[in-house]
């Protein structure tokens, strides 16, 4: 297969039906039937919200915005369309005098720890809006940027389900579309907002459409860099992903923990046989 040959096409309907069902069944099972999401204004939190409110109810679902001093305007406006499109209940909870507080003490060329410092303020809020509403937090992160370990640990990454975490960057856009996320949200350079023109694949240094060819060589079909070369990828870049990919796997597991007894949580324990799930 060569990179040419490569093609993330989804089949959006079935998407829909799966991811629906997911976001209705663990929610269920934990006990809620209510959902938070933040919302950004960004394609995946809009998808998200999108999916939530399909498979919940949007008078189950809580859409939060929470806009920093330097968020752009667009955003918020992103932010609306969602919400007039989907009918969810929502809020505008801005972090700007409470995250103040710790970065006043960080300068201002050190965008990636002051802009960690807003992922978890949000995530703080999101969380506290859970014990309100009463709604699980669902998360908005996708395939891509969870292998790539591009987000915040306990920031952005914190939820408890992700439904669009098994769906690449180029395979979230294919179903905002077929479920009616406007085109301007869609086509717009993906950003954090968490700083002024702050772009991911200007941060990253590649796009999405590249780079979501590469992984899924390497981790749905098990390529070998190697084989990965062959098929017309610029070695230094298959090199630097996968280096990206192995650095990062801490991001996705639970704290390692250290084994002394017979049943280790995350070893040999990992449920309850009589939860019935």
């Amino acid at each position: 297969m060569t990179q040419d040959e490569i093609k993330l096409e989804i089949n959006p309907a079935l998407a829909k039906k799966i991811l629906t069902g997911f976001i209705r069944s663990e929610t269920t099972r934990a006990g809620f039937d209510r959902a938070v999401v933040g919302l950004s204004g960004g394609v995946d939190s809009a998808l998200t919200c999108t999916l939530a409110a399909e498979a919940l109810g949007p008078e189950k679902v809580l859409a939060v915005r929470m806009p920093y001093a330097t968020s752009s305007a667009e955003s918020l406006e992103h932010a609306d369309l969602v919400i007039e499109m989907t009918g969810v209940q929502h809020k505008t909870l801005p972090i700007t005098d409470v995250a103040d507080v710790l970065l006043d003490s960080v300068p201002e060329d050190q965008q990636v720890r002051r802009g960690n410092i807003m992922a978890r303020m949000r995530m703080i809020v999101l969380f506290d809006q859970s014990a309100e509403f009463r709604g699980l937090v669902i998360g908005t992160g996708n395939k891509t940027e969870i292998l790539l370990g591009y987000t915040t640990q306990f920031g952005d990454a914190a939820a408890a389900i992700s439904p669009m975490g098994d769906l690449y960057k180029t395979q979230v856009r294919q179903l905002a579309a077929e479920m009616g996320v406007p085109d301007v949200i869609i086509e717009k350079p993906p950003s954090a907002d968490l700083w002024i023109g702050q772009t991911d694949e200007g941060e990253l240094g590649f796009t999405y459409e590249e780079v979501d060819q590469l992984l899924y060589l390497l981790v749905d079909r098990r390529h070998s860099p190697d084989d990965c070369v062959e098929a017309g990828f610029d070695r230094e870049f298959v090199e630097a992903v996968v280096e990206r990919v192995r650095q990062t796997q801490f991001k996705r597991v639970m704290p390692p923990i250290a084994k002394l007894s017979n049943r280790t949580i995350g070893y040999d324990f990992l449920y309850m046989r009589d939860w019935g799930t």
